[in-house]
Order: C-alpha cells, then sequence, then structure tokens
C-alpha cells in the first residue's frame, strides 16, 4: 500500500515538474514576444520623430497648414517603408545590447534602401497625388536622422547594459585586489583586449598601459588606456607602477619579438603572459579574454601555414577518411581537422586500443552525430586491413602510422622496415586495387641524405609511393617536414618532464639544430598537400630558420619561471645513434618547384622502375624476417646512394653531470 502511494505521489511530482516547465517555458516565449513588440514599437517612434523633425527642420519650425496636412498623410508609408528595409537587412534580428560595426553596418544599408525607395517613389508619382510626395530635402534629412536615431537607441542600450554588468561585477569582487598589467603591442588585438578587460569587470586585472614600439602610437590615448612608451621603458616603468605581470598582445609575435621581452622581463624580473593566437581562438580552444603563459611555441613563433580552407573542403566534404595512426599525435589532429569538414564517415585505424579511445571519445563529445568509425588494427596486418578497405571503402587514406623515434630504430631496424616502408606499401596498394581518391604519406625531413634506420625507411617510402603512383589511378602523394612540437616522445614533452623534476635537462649536443612545427600546422599541410596533389609529389614546407636545441632548452627553463644553469642544469649527452647535428628539408638533387601555397613547395625524387622496386620490396621483406639488422642497414647504404647508416646501432650514450663551473663555461662558449 505505502509502495503505491510512493508510485502515486511520485506520478503527481512528475505531472507537477512538467506542468511547471511547460509554464515557465511558454512565460519565457510570452517575455520574448513581448520584448520584441516593445523594440518593435521605439523603432517605430523614432522613426516617426525623425519625420516629424525634418519637417520642423525644412520650415524653421513654423510649418503651413497645408504643408502640415501633407506630412500627415506622408509619415505613414515613409515610417513602414523604413520600418520594411530594416526587417530585410535584418536589423531586427540583432541583439541590441551587442550592436557593434556589423549591426551598424546594417542600418546604414537599411538607410540607403529606404532613401532609395522614397526617392523613386517622389519622382515617379504625377504630379496630381503632390500630396504624397514628400520635400526631397525632407527625405534626406529624415533619412540621417533616422538611421541616428535608430542608431543611437541600439548603443545607448549596449552602454546601459556594459554599465549594470560592469557594477555587478565590481560588487561581487570588491573585496579582491586588482593586479596591475601593462598590454605590450597598442594594435587592434590590443585594443580588444583591454575593452574585454574593461568590459569583465570580474577579473583581477587592472590595465596601466600600453607599451608599443610603434613611434606613431607613442602618447596616444586607446579604450582610455594610455601608450606610455616603446618595450624598452618596461625596465624603468615597472617598478614605478608597480606592475604584477605583462600581457602580449601582439597579433602576429615573430620569434624575435618575443625573445627580446622575454631578455627584458627578465631583467626586471617580471612574468609575461600571451593572448591567444587567433587560430587558437577560431578552434574553441580558448576565448580572447583566456590570457595564458607564453608557451614554447610562441617563442619559436612564425607565420603559420594555413589552410586553402575552400579547396581542403572540396577534397574532404562527403569522402570517407581513414587516417592511420589516428591515436598518435598527428593522426588524431588530423581527426580533429578533417571533422570540421563533414567527411562522409571518419575511419579511425589504430593498433593501441586506449589512444583510439581517447580519441573516438574527444571527436565524439565535440561532433555528436557524425559517423565516426573506430578500427583497432595493425597496418601490417594484410587479412585486417583487406577486410577494411572491403567494407568502409576509402576515398582519401591519410597515413599517419609509423615508427618514428631515432635512436630506438636504430635498435629496431626490421621493425622500422616493417611498419615504415611494407605497411605503407600492403596500404598503398590496397587503395590502388579499392580505387581511392588519394593516399597520403607522412614523411620527415630526415628522410633526406639519412644516417639513421629511421630516416632511411622514410625515403624508401617516398619511393614507394611514387612507385603506386605509376601503376594506379589513386593520387599518391608525400608530406615532408621536421619536427613536431609536442608530439608524444619528442623532445620539448621530455625537456618539460625533466625541468618538472628540478633537472638537469639533457642536450646530446651543444650545436643540434631542428626545424619545428606546431601539430595542428603539421595536420593542415597534409590536407593541404592531399588537396594540391596531382600524384607522385613530395611535398615540402618552408619551415623557416631551424632552431637551436640548446636555445630551446634555456628558453623552457626561463619560460618555467626559473634560470637555465642556476636553477635548473644543461648537461650534454653526445650524439645519439642516427641522429645528424643538422636536419635538412631537401637535397640538391630534387627540383623544388613552386606551388600555389606560398609555403608549400614541391621536390621530385628520381624513381625506380617498377621492376627495381619490386625487387627493393622482396629484398626487404626478407631481411626484415630475418632480423639480420646488420644486412639490412647494408642493403639500405647500398640502394640510398645518399644514405650514410651505422653498419652497427652502437650504444645510447649515457647522462654524464658536469660541475657547475664547466657547465657555466659550457654555456659561455656556446
Amino acid at each position: 500500500m505505502y509502495a503505491k502511494l510512493q508510485k502515486i505521489a511520485s506520478g503527481r511530482l512528475l505531472i507537477e515538474n512538467l506542468q511547471e516547465r511547460t509554464t515557465s517555458s511558454l512565460w519565457s516565449k510570452h517575455l520574448m514576444k513581448r520584448k520584441r513588440w516593445i523594440k518593435y514599437a521605439l523603432d517605430l517612434v523614432v522613426l516617426a520623430i525623425a519625420f516629424a523633425l525634418s519637417y520642423l527642420f525644412r520650415f524653421d519650425f513654423a510649418i503651413p497648414r497645408d504643408e502640415f496636412l501633407c506630412g500627415m498623410v506622408q509619415i505613414p508609408w515613409v515610417v513602414m517603408i523604413q520600418f520594411a528595409t530594416l526587417n530585410l537587412t535584418g536589423a531586427h534580428q540583432f541583439i541590441w545590447r551587442y550592436v557593434g560595426m556589423t549591426e551598424a553596418k546594417s542600418l546604414l544599408h537599411a538607410a540607403g534602401y529606404s532613401l532609395l525607395l522614397i526617392v523613386m517613389l517622389h519622382l515617379g508619382l504625377p504630379d496630381q497625388y503632390r500630396l504624397l510626395k514628400p520635400p526631397r530635402s525632407v527625405i534626406v534629412m529624415d533619412t540621417v536622422l533616422a538611421l541616428g536615431g535608430i542608431l543611437t537607441l541600439r548603443l545607448l542600450r549596449r552602454t546601459l547594459y556594459e554599465r549594470n554588468r560592469k557594477r555587478r561585477n565590481m560588487r561581487c569582487h570588491v573585496s579582491e585586489r586588482k593586479r596591475k598589467v601593462l598590454l605590450i603591442g597598442a594594435g587592434r588585438t590590443g585594443m580588444m583586449a583591454a575593452r574585454e578587460i574593461f568590459d569583465q569587470g570580474d577579473t583581477d586585472l587592472e590595465v596601466e598601459g600600453f607599451l608599443d614600439d610603434d613611434p606613431t602610437k607613442q602618447g596616444s590615448v586607446i579604450e582610455g588606456v594610455r601608450v606610455l612608451g616603446s618595450i624598452r621603458d618596461l625596465p624603468r616603468l615597472a617598478p614605478v607602477l608597480g606592475i604584477d605581470h605583462v600581457i602580449v598582445t601582439i597579433t602576429e609575435k615573430p620569434r624575435p619579438d618575443i625573445d627580446q621581452i622575454i631578455k627584458i622581463c627578465e631583467r626586471v624580473p617580471i612574468k609575461v603572459r600571451i593572448i591567444p593566437g587567433l587560430d587558437e581562438i577560431l578552434q574553441g580552444k580558448v576565448e580572447i579574454s583566456r590570457i595564458r603563459d607564453l608557451k614554447i611555441e610562441d617563442v619559436l613563433g612564425r607565420p603559420q601555414v594555413h589552410l586553402d580552407q575552400e579547396g581542403v573542403s572540396r577534397f574532404l566534404t562527403n569522402r570517407r577518411v581513414m587516417i592511420t595512426g589516428a591515436g598518435g599525435s598527428i593522426g588524431s589532429e588530423l581527426a580533429r581537422q578533417v571533422i570540421r569538414f563533414h567527411p562522409s564517415n571518419l575511419l579511425l585505424v589504430e593498433r593501441a586500443e586506449f589512444v583510439l579511445f581517447n580519441i573516438d571519445r574527444e571527436l565524439r563529445e565535440s561532433w555528436p552525430g557524425r559517423p565516426i568509425s573506430p578500427v583497432l588494427a595493425d597496418v601490417n596486418d594484410r587479412p585486417r586491413m583487406q577486410f577494411i578497405f572491403d567494407v568502409y571503402h576509402p576515398d582519401v587514406i591519410l597515413h599517419a602510422a609509423a615508427h618514428k623515434h631515432v635512436p630506438m630504430m636504430e635498435f629496431n631496424a626490421s621493425e622500422a622496415i616493417k611498419n615504415n616502408v611494407l605497411a605503407t606499401h600492403l596500404l598503398g596498394e590496397l587503395a590502388g586495387k579499392s580505387r581511392a581518391e588519394a593516399f597520403v604519406l607522412i614523411s620527415t625531413d630526415k628522410a633526406v641524405r639519412p644516417t639513421s634506420v629511421m630516416g632511411a625507411s622514410k625515403r624508401v617510402a617516398e619511393l614507394v609511393v611514387q612507385d603506386l603512383n605509376k601503376r594506379f589511378a589513386t593520387r599518391y602523394v608525400a608530406v615532408r617536414f621536421g619536427n613536431v612540437i609536442g608530439s608524444v616522445g619528442s623532445v620539448i614533452p621530455i625537456f618539460c618532464e625533466q625541468i618538472r623534476k628540478g633537472g638537469p635537462v639533457t642536450v646530446t649536443h651543444p650545436e643540434m639544430k631542428r626545424y619545428f612545427m606546431s601539430i595542428p600546422e603539421a595536420a593542415q599541410l597534409v590536407l593541404q598537400a592531399g588537396m594540391m596533389g596531382e600524384g607522385g609529389e613530395i611535398f615540402i614546407l618552408d619551415m623557416g630558420d631551424p632552431v637551436s636545441i640548446l636555445q630551446l632548452a634555456e628558453s623552457l627553463i626561463s619560460l618555467s619561471g626559473l634560470k637555465p644553469y642556476h636553477d635548473i642544469d644543461i648537461v650534454f649527452t653526445g650524439v645519439r645513434p642516427g641522429e645528424k647535428l643538422f636536419e635538412e628539408l631537401a637535397i640538391k638533387e630534387e627540383c623544388l618547384a613552386k606551388t600555389r601555397h606560398p609555403k608549400i613547395f614541391i621536390g621530385k625524387i628520381a624513381s625506380y622502375p617498377e621492376r627495381k622496386m619490386r625487387q627493393i620490396l622482396d629484398q626487404l621483406t626478407v631481411l626484415s624476417k630475418s632480423r639480420n639488422d646488420q644486412e639490412l642497414r647494408s642493403f639500405l647504404n647500398q640502394l640510398l646512394p645518399d644514405a650514410r647508416l651505422n653498419t652497427s646501432p652502437g650504444t645510447i650514450p649515457q647522462i654524464a653531470k658536469r660541475h657547475p663551473y664547466q657547465r657555466a663555461m659550457a654555456a659561455r662558449s656556446t
């Protein structure tokens, strides 16, 4: 009996909740309609007042009786035309408290269209309808006054909203102590940052001024904030104004500029933070108000490669896209970028279950409803890969699965060949037989004059792709780039971990240099190449200047708020097996050709005849199965004339800590 009463009570409670929600929903809709009609009424009142004022100005506030009667007849249809054009240009769809330049343009268009219509009616009506024809001076004045009145109404609403919000936020945070900051860069981003800080009110920041090296901006006032000087004035201004930290608001942040800012701030000393770049904001990673600490990408900063959105959209939209190695750094970023272009199915191929689970879950949360197929598979497994091609029929294959760690592959040469060469051939052949549209191989700068098994395996994979391009209708291309910032197992995460543990930070050689690019940039290059490639090309990115690994380690320590060689040691361990001091993206024998993308070039590698490639692949298959790494290295040296592989893997050098005096001397000498 008691259980029945509970059910009845819970049922009644459910009905009451539903009724309450329905009532709340109906009430909110009623309020929205009411607000909309109030806005319409206010616009009509402003338009009517503007027309009346135009007549008053036209007749010096002494309107003759006949003209007054004409005005009373004209005002309804003039106001209705103006009101209709406001609707047609979408002016009534904007939220008043967020009015800005876009809304102002819409109002300007409405004023222009209404003026044109009224003038046409004025000229088109015969003289017997003079009663309906406003004077030309009235038409012009009315248009100007109506536009000004409508815009003023909306600006007034925005001003009141922002003032009330700021007051509320200030009341909520009145007890918090504000941190005084300087904004470096008085451009558009700096203006937006200052406005956002003032409007928010709930931040603990107080903007004391701008710093900008542009002499034309010195002493000017932006958003109520004065440009106090150049960046070189920071050591003088910071202690006087009690600055807590500086915020970099430069949109394009060249590496020398960031280096200069960091060095000046270290001398003060003072912390540096930064406004996120436009690419981060557009991808939804951060908001303009989410000021963050400097990252190594900012220190390495250079103009990034941007996608040809329209071309890539044509390439991927409504296509079945397969990404191998989908759980890796590049593969997962490719998946994030591809899904934005609405593929008919995104096929994620990965042999590690956990990383596949992570990227699948992330994409489903970010893009609910998009077709995603997570497939657990090893790209070396021919029956499994054949089954996947038979079931899913991919149109575009982005081949990111590979073994990439140079020293590790020196001790596992056979596995490098199996995964980087033979699996590429297997997938490429299946793509050709299933008549896929495009196959994109991810290569590396280590394929140029390779001194490691990993680099040599990628060079052979490039040759495999060129050979497949001759045999099948599928477009086969390769993309070659340098180190990727933040990828799993790369140098920057290792340095960060070493700094977190208190050091030492290990650098192989003081002269070691590498090319760097961001993970999103690498993924964009792959997509761009797939779209642009006609077949057989090796796409090479203009990656700017190479970066010193020692300077990179020093910058990371500084960004962590510590001093190199003082708080954190830097020790040299020696060049590891297979490594080079300098990497190259192309060799002289490769003729670099420009593409329509300013940062992407094409390198043509002399390919081998089809029969020769079959013999090479057969020999590599035999050698990888026999596990004879020494013979495998000798074969690669013979196959690639520019290769310089050691016939034995050698040993991984041990970390040799130095005395502090020796470290300081080493730092000075380098």
